[in-house]
């Protein structure tokens, strides 16, 4: 009898034990293959300034037509990996592309592609890692050269410096802000006049601020601006767009707990085994 009621409680524990691991088992799935179908998120600017009206290819594909200088688009999705990029002047074709340029994304990234260059210096593709996270309330601002004859000296705004030196190519880190209305007096090297700049930057939201054209050639140095809806929480290193809320719960974080419960039965188990053994 004792030995039949020491076999019972050894299946009860087992059933336990096993029932934790397929309560939780279907969680981690979902996570593991949501992870591992994240696709990239990429937005691209036209910052060439000898390159006209464009149009832009991926891996053969046709992904933008009329694509007008100083144009930055919203966000779309790629799949993670390598991928072919072709741009060319509009109605000639990938045959005829000005900038042919392998880029690797990784799974849940978030990117801006510069299509940059002149004649003189050749085309290519700059691709940035982008942060669309910001502190809840906050907004953020960041600001890139793409001027390939201008260096930027430095933005100020009531009085206060916001961003230093930068060169061709270069992107500043992300400079946390409060909302509200901002005028800017931005310094080139290669003039002693600053230029005005104005835009809003919004609660929970990322602004770009892309230098292009060229000081010294056509089209002229200007500055354009956009802003993308961020993701409120705390900063961290890269963003998804569509990232899910950061205060929802975490499956994962279960697998501690879950281990835990094991172990009390393990132990439990053991206990009981014990004292059965010692009464039979």
């Amino acid at each position: 009898m004792k030995h039949r009621l020491l076999l019972s409680v050894n299946k009860l524990m087992l059933f336990f034990a096993c029932g934790a691991i397929f309560a939780l088992l279907p969680f981690t799935l979902q996570m593991h293959r949501a992870h591992a179908d994240s696709p990239s998120f990429v937005r691209v600017i036209h910052a060439s300034p000898d390159v006209g009206s464009a149009d832009v290819f991926v891996d053969g594909q046709h992904l933008l037509s009329n694509f007008q200088f100083g144009t930055v688009t919203p966000y779309v999705t790629l799949s993670p990996g390598q991928h072919y990029v072709q741009v060319a002047l509009i109605g000639r074709g990938p045959g005829a592309a000005a900038i042919n340029q392998n880029i690797i994304v990784n799974s849940g990234d978030v990117y801006t592609i510069a299509a940059l260059g002149t004649k003189a210096l050749g085309f290519k593709l700059d691709v940035f890692n982008d942060n669309n996270q910001v502190a809840t309330g906050m907004a953020k601002l960041r600001v890139y050269d793409l001027s390939p004859d201008t260096d930027l000296h430095s933005i100020i705004t009531n009085n206060n410096q916001v961003c230093g030196e930068m060169s061709y190519q270069d992107a500043s880190e992300y400079i946390p802000l409060q909302s509200g209305a901002y005028n800017f007096n931005i310094s080139t090297a290669q003039s002693t006049s600053a230029i005005p700049f104005s835009t809003t930057l919004k609660q929970n939201t990322v602004t770009s601020l892309f230098a292009i054209g060229e000081s010294n050639g056509s089209p002229k140095l200007q500055f354009v601006s956009t802003n993308v809806d961020a993701v409120p929480g705390l900063p961290s290193t890269g963003s998804d767009p569509n990232a899910p809320d950061p205060e929802a719960p975490q499956w994962g974080s279960l697998w501690p707990f879950a281990i835990m419960m094991l172990g009390l039965l393990a132990t439990s188990g053991v206990v009981i085994n014990r004292r059965l053994t010692k009464r039979s």
